[in-house]
């Protein structure tokens, strides 16, 4: 090869011819230097971004990776065991609801009220406009929460059937608690009917305002119903005498006691002995005589007694 020299003022200068290795050297050279920069360069800008060593950092990706992969195993054992726990909370609550539906039948049935007032066997009604579904339950377990919806829902409406039943319930208890009803002694037989009678010390027609026991002396003497004492002492005609009142506008009288074994404001219950037996008054032996007032009127007692 030969390269020809030139000067831009003079002209020709000379040549120098170049043989083929030469040229070859030359060219291998330039290039060396060309890629030595490029590598170089290279270099330089990986080590500015962080990347000088790709194996140390293919390292910690990996070792990032198994980080992750370790949480997600993690993420997902802790919702299985979450879902195991919403499916034994909603078998606990399924068993409740059993529970409460034959409750709430077997006192439906012991308060001998109409089928249908109190239901128990089926699921509650319900109504009410679409409402758009929340976003945050878009991602959990649909089958569960509806599951679990359904069972609030029925927890809640036996909970209120409950409620108005026991309340119900305890309003009847408490009328027939107050209500007159029974025999207001332990022993002893009916002398005397309530209503026109003639008058054993007057001899004389005269109305009866109860009903009378003879008994022996010392017998016992029972609250027909629960009250409060309004009167423990001794009344003109009637002796030593007990007054019950028990609400509801009722009230009963127990006279000729020879003793009274409660003092006014006691709170006393069906059954429970007040006084004992005896003649005081106007009476001609040991007897009971009983009343009762419904409104401020009396009424006939048999109608209490034999019930």
């Amino acid at each position: 090869m030969e390269l020809i020299l030139l000067s831009k003022g003079r002209g020709h200068l000379g040549h120098v011819r170049l043989g083929a290795t030469s040229v070859w050297l030359s060219i291998f050279a330039a290039a060396f230097v060309v890629c030595a920069g490029i590598f170089y360069t290279g270099f330089r800008m990986a080590g500015a971004f962080g990347v000088a060593d790709p194996k140390s950092q293919v390292d910690t990706w990996r070792s990032d990776l198994g980080e992750q992969q370790a949480m997600l195993d993690a993420t997902r054992d802790a919702v299985a065991q979450n879902l195991d726990a919403l499916a034994l909370r909603l078998g606990q609550m399924n068993a409740r609801v059993l529970r409460l539906d034959a409750l709430g039948q077997r006192l439906t049935q012991m308060a001998g009220l109409d089928d249908g007032e109190f239901d128990f066997s089926s699921l509650p009604s319900l109504g009410g406009p679409e409402e758009p579904i929340a976003i945050a339950d878009v991602d959990q377990a649909p089958g569960l929460l509806t599951a679990l919806d359904r069972l609030g829902a029925q927890l809640e409406d036996r909970q209120q059937q409950l409620n108005v039943l026991e309340d119900f319930l305890l309003n009847r208890k408490l009328r027939d608690e107050v209500r007159p009803e029974g025999r207001p002694v332990t022993s002893g037989y009916i002398s005397s009917m309530f209503g026109n009678r003639t008058d054993p010390f007057t001899g004389r027609a005269a109305f009866h305002k109860g009903v009378d026991f003879a008994g022996r002396e010392g017998n016992e003497v029972v609250a027909v119903a629960s009250g409060v004492v309004t009167w423990s002492g001794d009344r003109y005609g009637y002796g030593q005498m007990v007054e019950i009142n028990h609400g509801n506008g009722y009230l009963t009288r127990y006279a000729h006691n020879s003793d009274n074994l409660v003092a006014v404001g006691d709170t006393v219950k069906r059954g429970d002995t007040i006084a004992v037996m005896g003649s005081t008054g106007r009476a001609t032996g040991p007897n009971l005589h009983f009343e009762v007032m419904h409104n401020g009127r009396v009424v006939n007692p048999l109608s209490y007694v034999n019930q």
